[in-house]
C-alpha cells in the first residue's frame, strides 16, 4: 500500500488498484481528498500491473459530498471536475464501491465511474436542493441519461436518498455487494468486468433515454403543475428542472454549461445563502456550550403523560413510534377513551397510506397504557404534563408528581408560555424539572423547544436533547420568559396584524402579504382554522374585541363556515363583506380613521418587530445563538426556509433598515416599536446578528 497523501492510499490486489479515501468524519471532497484521488487514479492508470481501478472509502461512509465549508472560497489544487475527468477518461475500467451514503458531489463522482456497486445498506442521492442548489458537477446531466428524466426529476427536486435496492432496480448500481465485504466484492466485480471485456460505460455518451423524452415536453410542464404547491417560493427546484430539461434538449457539453450557469446563479443568490445558513444552524442548535457532549444522561425506558387531549395524544405517539412504552393519565374514562381512539385513528390513517403495516399499528398500540390513577406513574423515567395552560393547575399537578414519581425521574411541562421556574417551585426537586414544548400537531411538527429553568440540571438537559433526537425532533434549548422564543416573537406579529386591520388593511390583505412572503398561511386564516372560540367564554364575552364580536355572531372559524372569512362547502376561504363592515364599525367606535395600507407596511409592521424581539431575547440570553431563533421559526411556525429565519432575514434586509423602520414606527405608533439595545448596538458597530458570539 502506498500513501498518496494524508487521506488517500493506493494498493493493488489481483491486478485491481484500490484507491481508498480515509478523511473523517464523512470523506467530504476537500482539497486533500480531491488531490489524493486525482493523483492515485493517475498513478493507477500508468501502472502496467493494473487492469482495473476501484474507488472506495474507509470509515462510516463513501464520499458524502462537497466540503460545504469551501463554498464561496477560492479553489486550490485539482477541481472536482479535474478528478471526474481523470476517472471518466481512464482507459481502465473504474468501479465506485459505496457504503454508508454517496451524496451530492460523492454521488457525482460515482456517476463518472464506469460501473457502480454498493452494499445493500448504502444510500445514494443528490440532495443539493435542500441547500438551495442543484448538482454542480454533472449530476443533472448524467443521471437523466442513466435513469431517464422522470426519475431524475423526482430524485433531484426532492433531494431524497435512494436505497441501494431501488438504485439497483433503476440501473444506477450494476451490482449489490455483500454487506460487510465491500472491498472483496468490488475487486471481484472489477475482475469480472475485465474478464468479460465489458465496455467503458460513460454516462455522458448514453443518450437513448434523453432523446426519447425530447418529443414529450409535457413531462416537465406536468411535473411543475403537480408540484406547484410544494415548490412555492423556492428557486432551487425550478432550476433543477431546467437543468434536466437541458439534459434532454441539448448535447452533454451544452447541458454542462447550462448546469454550471444555473448553479452559479443559485450559489450567488440569497435563497441558497439562507438555506445553507439554516443547514448549519439546525446542526449547531444541538451544541450547548455549558453542557458537554459527555454529560451523563438519565435512562428513559418509559414515559408518563398527563392529559389525553390532542396535545397529550400527539406527544405519546412520538415515544410509541420509537418503541418507548407510554402511560397516559386522565381525569375521566371518557377523555381516556377519546385519546386512545384518536391515537389509533392516526396510526390507521397512516397505515392506509402505506407508511405503516397493520402489525406496526398493533405493536405501537400495545406499548400504550391508560389509567385514571396518578399513582401508576410512580416508576416513570419521564413524566410530561400536557394539561390546560393555567399556572395554578400546573403547580398543583407538579406538587402531586413530586410526591408520587420516583427520585431521579424527569418532570416536564409542555407549557407554551408559562414561567417554568414557578412550576418547578411546586416541587422539592427543581433540578429535575424542564420544559418540553411540543408544537401542534405534536406527532407531526418537528420543533421541540426545550426550556431550561434556573435550577434544571445539566443531566436533565442532556437527556432531553438526546431524547428529542431519538424521537425525530429538532430541539432548541431556550430560557424562561413569557412565551419563550417562538410564541414571544409570534405575539409581536399578532399584535400588529390585529392593529393593521383597524388601520385600514383587511384580514385577507394581511394574510396575502404573509403568504406571498412564504408562510403557509396568514394569521387570520390560521385563527379561523384553529377556531376563534379557542379560550373564548360566552358568559364573559363583552364585545370588546373583534374576536369576541365574531364569536358572539357564531362566526367561530372554519367549523361554523364563517370567521374572519366566509367558507364554502369545501372550506375554501372567501373574503367576507360582513366582516369588512364589522371591522369598519369597530374601528369607527374605537376612534380609528381607516386609510390605505400598503403591502410594504403590512410586511414591515408584522416582521420587523419580530426581529426586534429576537434581539431582546438575545440581550436577555434566553436563546444561545441568533441562529437558534431561526431554527425555532423555520420548524415551528412555517417561516420559509429560503428566507433563513427572522434573524437571518434581518441581516439580509440590513439591520440599519430594520432599526430605521422601528424608530419610524415608534414615532407613529408608540413604544411597542421601541428598538432593542442590541439592535442599536449592532447597527452602530456595523455588525450583523451572524457576527454575535455564543451568548452563554
Amino acid at each position: 500500500m502506498v500513501s498518496i497523501n494524508a487521506v488517500v492510499d493506493l494498493s493493488v490486489i489481483d491486478r485491481v488498484a484500490i484507491v481508498t479515501v480515509n478523511s473523517p468524519p464523512v470523506n467530504a471532497l476537500s482539497f486533500n481528498v480531491r488531490e489524493g484521488v486525482f493523483n492515485a487514479v493517475e498513478a493507477a492508470k500508468k501502472d502496467a500491473s493494473v487492469d482495473a481501478i476501484v474507488l472506495m472509502c474507509e470509515g462510516k461512509t463513501f464520499i458524502a459530498g462537497a466540503d460545504i465549508t469551501e463554498f464561496g472560497k477560492k479553489m486550490t489544487g485539482p477541481s472536482l471536475g479535474d478528478v471526474q475527468n481523470a476517472i471518466e477518461n481512464s482507459e481502465k475500467p473504474v468501479v465506485a464501491a459505496m457504503h454508508g451514503t454517496a451524496l451530492g458531489g460523492g454521488f457525482e463522482v460515482a456517476l463518472v465511474c464506469h460501473y457502480r456497486v454498493a452494499v445493500p445498506s448504502a444510500k445514494l442521492g443528490l440532495p443539493e436542493v435542500a441547500i438551495g442548489l442543484l448538482p454542480g458537477a454533472g449530476g443533472s446531466q448524467r443521471l437523466p441519461r442513466l435513469v431517464g428524466p422522470q426519475v431524475a426529476l423526482d430524485v433531484l427536486t426532492s433531494g431524497r436518498h435512494v436505497s441501494s435496492k431501488e438504485a439497483h432496480k433503476l440501473g444506477i448500481l450494476d451490482e449489490l455487494a455483500e454487506e460487510g465485504n465491500l472491498r472483496r466484492s468490488a475487486i471481484d466485480f472489477a475482475k469480472k468486468v475485465v474478464a468479460e471485456g465489458r465496455p467503458l460505460r460513460k454516462l455522458r455518451n448514453m443518450n437513448e433515454k434523453v432523446e426519447a423524452a425530447r418529443a414529450h415536453s409535457e413531462i416537465f410542464s406536468e411535473f411543475r403543475k403537480l408540484n406547484a404547491k410544494k415548490f412555492r417560493g423556492l428557486q432551487a427546484p425550478e432550476y433543477n428542472i431546467r437543468a434536466i430539461e437541458a439534459a434532454v434538449n441539448l448535447t452533454f457539453d451544452e447541458g454542462i454549461q447550462v448546469e454550471r450557469k444555473l448553479f452559479l446563479e443559485l450559489m450567488q443568490g440569497v435563497q441558497s445563502a439562507a438555506q445553507r445558513h439554516y443547514f448549519f444552524a439546525s446542526r449547531q442548535a444541538w451544541n450547548i456550550p455549558d453542557v458537554p457532549a459527555d454529560t451523563s444522561t438519565i435512562p428513559v425506558n418509559n414515559v408518563g403523560i398527563l392529559g389525553a387531549g390532542t396535545m397529550g395524544a400527539g406527544i405519546a405517539m412520538n415515544f410509541l413510534n420509537v418503541g418507548i412504552p407510554v402511560t397516559i393519565v386522565e381525569t375521566s374514562q371518557t377523555a381516556l377513551d377519546r385519546g386512545l381512539r384518536n391515537i389509533r385513528t392516526n396510526y390507521e390513517n397512516t397505515a392506509k397510506k402505506g407508511r405503516l403495516t397493520a402489525e406496526d399499528v398493533e405493536r405501537r398500540m400495545a406499548l400504550l397504557t391508560t389509567t385514571l390513577e396518578f399513582g401508576n406513574l410512580s416508576d416513570a423515567d419521564l413524566v410530561i404534563e400536557a394539561v390546560f395552560e393555567n399556572m395554578d393547575v400546573k403547580k398543583d399537578i407538579f406538587g402531586k408528581l413530586d410526591r408520587i414519581v420516583k427520585q431521579g425521574a424527569i418532570l416536564a411541562s409542555n407549557t407554551s408560555a408559562l414561567d417554568l421556574n414557578q412550576i418547578a417551585s411546586a416541587t422539592q426537586r427543581p433540578e429535575s424539572v424542564i420544559g418540553l414544548h411540543f408544537f401542534s400537531p405534536a406527532n407531526v411538527m418537528k420543533l421541540l423547544e426545550i426550556v431550561r429553568g434556573d435550577m434544571t440540571s445539566k443531566e436533565v438537559i442532556a437527556t432531553s436533547m438526546q431524547l428529542a433526537r431519538k424521537i425525530g425532533k429538532v430541539a432548541v434549548l431556550v430560557g424562561v420568559c413569557q412565551g419563550f422564543v417562538g410564541n414571544r416573537m409570534l405575539g409581536q406579529r399578532q399584535r400588529e396584524a390585529n392593529k393593521l386591520i383597524l388601520d385600514g388593511a383587511m384580514p385577507w390583505d394581511v394574510d396575502r402579504v404573509l403568504y406571498e412572503f412564504g408562510f403557509p398561511m396568514g394569521p387570520f386564516a390560521m385563527s379561523d382554522l384553529a377556531g376563534l372560540d379557542l379560550g373564548w367564554v360566552k358568559e364573559k364575552s363583552s364585545g370588546s374585541t373583534l374576536r369576541e364580536i365574531l364569536c358572539e355572531m357564531d362566526r367561530r372559524g372554519q367549523k361554523t363556515s364563517a370567521g374572519f372569512y366566509d367558507y364554502d362547502e369545501k372550506r375554501n376561504a372567501i373574503p367576507s363583506p360582513a366582516v369588512e363592515k364589522i371591522i369598519a364599525n369597530f374601528a369607527a367606535k374605537s376612534g380609528k380613521i381607516c386609510r390605505p395600507v400598503s403591502d410594504e407596511e403590512i410586511l414591515e409592521r408584522c416582521v420587523f418587530p419580530m426581529i426586534n424581539e429576537g434581539a431582546k431575547i438575545l440581550e436577555e440570553k434566553k436563546a444561545i445563538r441568533a441562529s437558534d431563533i431561526d431554527v425555532v421559526w423555520v420548524n415551528g411556525y412555517g417561516w420559509p426556509v429560503y428566507r433563513g429565519g427572522p434573524m437571518f432575514y434581518g441581516d439580509t434586509v440590513g439591520l440599519d433598515k430594520v432599526l430605521a423602520k422601528m424608530k419610524e414606527f415608534q414615532a407613529k405608533y408608540g413604544d411597542d416599536f421601541k428598538p432593542a439595545k442590541l439592535l442599536e448596538d449592532l447597527v452602530a458597530r456595523g455588525e450583523k446578528f451572524s457576527d454575535l458570539k455564543i451568548l452563554s
